[in-house]
């Protein structure tokens, strides 16, 4: 498993003190992108939270999903979580160690009470001495929040002073990448009332299960009112694969006003799914892969937009047109580039496998972020799109029609073409019939096919 090493840099501990305006929350930050450029610690937002135990506990959560591994629990967690300036928001997400759970609290508008919020994305140091004082906060006294270096010691900050090294593998820059992906597929599935959300999300084990229970995927749906369990894939029906991963929303239950389920059209297979618990001013969501044991970095979603030569050319013009808005419209974005919505959503899911755009469920739509390591490396190290290119390279690909042979080591594999789908007479594709991406064979004809049609003249 190929990783390296990610290297985070704090001018000082993250902290809660007392200060003249009483108590202040300074969330230290590392390197990162702004819109004047690459900035050492970016500074995005002084001013109070308007329900500051809520957020406490909402933020304790997504430090709570980036320290945990919910699958091999003895292995090492993974990073600090990442801070987005939007403008109108800050959004605090992160990723879970064993790859299988993203966590996302937005602070909206009307959860923070000053200046405009700045723009741009970074690391957050969230330590145990924080995660501690954090806990701590039980009333709604004003509490001052200030996500980046003092006003005045922007300039004067001689170096850091702590620093953090962690492993960062592939798959977990993979993975954060396909769980936007997923996301974007997802339709509103259920809307809990408050007493509902609470009775539900408490019933839910806060451990995984043992023996055969453990295994496949489980299925919730709505009943005109409370969710309740079902057997198999009913119409409405929604993954809930490995229930205790939601335990870092239990933080926040005495405050939900709502609880949002997401999820695809239930197909019989194991899912991804989301859960957004609404807040007063916030969202915190936890987004599930399939399996406890199944990270995000194999279901392969973003392969299609990676293989073309056309997504990467109309990438680099859409991440131009992109300023940390909140809400990114395909529209508007097809205006300004002259190309097709389609072709701009392609785009868009490229950019996604550079941490560059994230998915809001609660508005349908991506929003602009830059997320602070070198996650084009999801695409360069992509162990199917490697091969379907080497595979390319050998010419190992011949058409046929709406057929074609793929050789590859001393076998022949058959890939048939019905429409945009393809099947494959490979193992991969006997396993999952396409639901985590196309194989390297489907994927390598597909690349020969485009390649075929654009030096026909036809694009």
């Amino acid at each position: 498993m190929t990783r390296s090493v990610q290297a985070l840099a704090y001018a000082r501990p993250s902290s809660l003190e007392s200060s003249q305006v009483g108590p202040s929350l300074g969330l230290e930050t590392s390197g990162g992108l702004t819109p004047r450029g690459a900035e050492a610690h970016p500074r995005f937002f002084a001013g109070f939270l308007s329900d500051p135990r809520i957020a406490a506990r909402g933020l304790l959560a997504v430090a709570d999903v980036a320290a945990a591994r919910y699958y091999q629990r003895t292995l090492p967690a993974s990073l600090d979580p990442v801070v987005t300036g939007n403008g109108d928001r800050l959004r605090f997400e992160s990723f879970s160690g064993c790859c299988g759970v993203y966590a996302r609290l937005d602070v909206l508008q009307e959860g923070l009470d000053g200046r405009e919020t700045g723009h741009g994305t970074t690391n957050v140091d969230v330590n145990p001495p924080l995660r501690e004082a954090l806990s701590r906060i039980t009333a709604d006294d004003p509490l001052h929040l200030r996500v980046g270096p003092e006003e005045m010691a922007v300039t004067t900050l001689d170096g850091p002073v702590v620093e953090k090294k962690v492993p960062l593998p592939d798959r977990w820059l993979r993975g954060f990448a396909e769980a936007q992906v997923a996301s974007a597929r997802f339709d509103l599935r259920a809307e809990l009332t408050a007493a509902q959300a609470v009775a539900f999300l408490r019933s839910l084990p806060r451990s995984p299960s043992s023996g055969r229970a453990a295994h496949g995927a489980r299925w919730v749906v709505a009943s005109g009112g409370p969710l309740r369990p079902t057997t198999r894939p009913v119409p409405g029906a929604v993954c809930l694969p490995g229930p205790e991963r939601l335990v870092a929303l239990q933080r926040v239950l005495r405050d939900a006003t709502a609880l949002r389920v997401y999820g695809p059209v239930a197909d019989g297979a194991a899912a991804a799914s989301a859960w957004e618990v609404v807040l007063p001013g916030m969202r915190l969501t936890l987004t599930l892969s399939p399996d406890s044991s199944r990270g995000f970095s194999g279901e392969g979603g973003v392969l299609e937009a990676l293989a073309t030569d056309d997504a990467a050319a109309d990438a680099e013009l859409v991440s131009v047109l992109l300023a940390w808005e909140p809400r990114i419209e395909p529209a508007s974005l097809a205006e300004q580039s002259g190309l097709g919505v389609e072709r701009v959503r392609a785009a868009l899911t490229r950019l996604g496998t550079a941490g560059r755009v994230g998915y809001d469920l609660a508005d349908a739509a991506y929003f602009h972020r830059e997320l602070p390591y070198d996650a084009d490396r999801a695409e360069r190290h992509n162990p199917r799109l490697v091969a379907a290119r080497r595979l390319v390279g050998e010419g190992a690909v011949s058409l046929d029609g709406a057929r074609a042979t793929v050789a590859s080591g001393d076998r022949r594999y058959q890939v048939r073409e019905s429409g945009s789908a393809f099947t494959c007479t490979c193992q991969w594709w006997a396993d999952y019939r396409g639901r985590r991406g196309p194989c390297k064979h489907a994927l390598a004809v597909r690349m020969v096919r485009r390649g075929a049609t654009v030096a026909g003249g036809v694009r």
